[in-house]
């Protein structure tokens, strides 16, 4: 039966290497389509939870993962010989940086290698996790050879960077635009018939796995530049006694030529910290130095340092040290309302107060504990308490269920690096 046929009448068996934030999403996206679907994972826990209908993941609803579980749509195994079951595999692993910031694709090498030996032909094989342009020529590509595959002919091989965007209501992954680079014109047709078959949104081909691989990153680059403006703007701003915030909604009212980015106290997320780093790294391949992407980095990533500096201006107009006063840090999560923490500002906020042997507490109504990737320390929150035991509060994060009135009754001094207190006027606020 040929490929087309079997996505016709979904008789195809779909793979999905890693059930994470971008994986699960997309196994359960799959599976709804009524195709069936099994999910490969190193990690027990969520397999099990993936094989009980249990969710761990953000971005997914709890009662679709029981209903395609239920259905026998979606299981998920560590067993790789069981790649012989599959006619799509899509390989959505982690991409993480080393410590000395150059792309770590050991998850994808491994992946690979793993599966390789199994695949069937006339298997569809796309890489969906964000890395380097070059990486599915460099790494998928040659393990395919080596077993006698020829791709293009045997097997067949893509891109297709992932475009997850956690706690956005509006665009899931079933209706995000996706973007496909094929290795050869027939790798594109098979790529194009599969995703235009379980997603509800346009699928843009390109000519080659370079272009999306490259597409992804100067997303991501152009949403990290344009922070970094905005924060270096607000630093400025400060010292003028001007406020940011004000200046971006007055910028915000011309109708062309402006798109509006906000500062923070850092970048959070998989993507955007880290993405621009995978472009310099390869960059230096071809002898070529991207300035304006690694200042964006540098000033992101001083803005931990910053926010805590500002603090310290705070307390002591109170007369208290910070290695003596009580701090609250409102928010972990990168981002509002969620409880994703890859990358999140409070680590580097968290390395500034150890610095000075301050004594905090955080508070974030998502997350229970979490484990600090740069100092292998695990944080526990708090409840919100009795405010009135801090010296100065702090916001990193805007959830919307915090009552932040209530918050600014207490007199307690406030440092809101994220504008959440933005309808309120008191002497007791300071904005970033």
């Amino acid at each position: 039966m040929s490929f087309s046929q079997k996505i016709k009448d979904k008789s195809m068996k779909i793979g999905v290497v890693g059930l994470g934030y971008v994986g699960l999403p997309m196994a359960v996206t799959v599976a709804k389509k009524g195709f069936t679907v099994l999910g490969f994972e190193v990690s027990q826990y969520a397999i099990e939870h993936v094989n009980a209908g249990i969710n761990y993941i953000g971005d997914v609803e709890d009662q679709d993962l029981v209903d395609v579980v239920k259905a026998g749509k979606l299981s998920a195994t560590a067993d790789y010989t069981r790649m012989s079951e599959v006619n799509v595999v899509m390989i959505a692993v982690p991409t993480p940086l080393d410590r000395y910031h150059q792309p770590d694709t050991t998850f994808i090498e491994l992946a690979t290698k793993a599966m390789a030996p199994h695949l069937p032909k006339d298997t569809l094989v796309v890489l969906e996790s964000t890395t380097y342009p070059g990486t599915t020529r460099e790494i998928i590509v040659p393990e395919l050879e080596k077993i006698g595959l020829v791709v293009g002919v045997d097997i067949f091989v893509g891109f297709s960077p992932e475009r997850v965007d956690p706690g956005n209501e509006t665009y899931k992954t079933h209706n995000t635009p996706k973007v496909v680079g094929g290795m050869t014109p027939k790798c594109n047709e098979y790529c194009k018939a599969f995703y235009e078959s379980v997603l509800d949104a346009s699928v843009h081909l390109v000519s080659s796995p370079e272009v999306a691989e490259m597409e992804k990153i100067y997303e991501n680059t152009f949403r990290n530049i344009n922070i970094a403006l905005a924060n270096e703007m607000a630093v400025l701003c400060n010292k003028m006694g001007i406020s940011i915030w004000e200046v971006i909604d007055a910028a915000k009212t011309k109708p062309y030529g402006f798109m509006a980015f906000y500062p923070g106290p850092g970048v959070g997320g998989h993507c955007i910290p880290i993405d621009p780093f995978y472009l310099t790294w390869k960059a230096r391949e071809f002898d070529f130095h991207t300035r304006l992407i690694e200042l964006a980095g540098e000033i992101n990533i001083a803005m931990p340092e910053y926010v805590i500096q500002r603090a310290i201006k705070i307390l002591n107009k109170q007369g208290v040290a910070i290695s003596r006063a009580k701090i609250l840090l409102l928010g972990a999560a990168y981002k509002k309302d969620i409880r994703d923490m890859r990358e999140s500002p409070i680590e580097g906020l968290i390395d500034q107060l150890e610095t000075y042997h301050a004594d905090f507490d955080i508070h974030d109504p998502y997350v229970e504990e979490f484990h600090h990737e740069k100092n292998g320390k695990t944080y526990k929150t708090v409840p919100m308490g009795n405010l009135k035991k801090y010296d100065i509060i702090i916001i990193v994060t805007d959830h919307s269920n915090i009552d932040y009135e209530k918050l600014i009754s207490t007199g307690i001094a406030v440092l809101d690096t994220r504008n959440a207190c933005k309808d309120l006027t008191a002497d007791n606020i300071e904005r970033l």
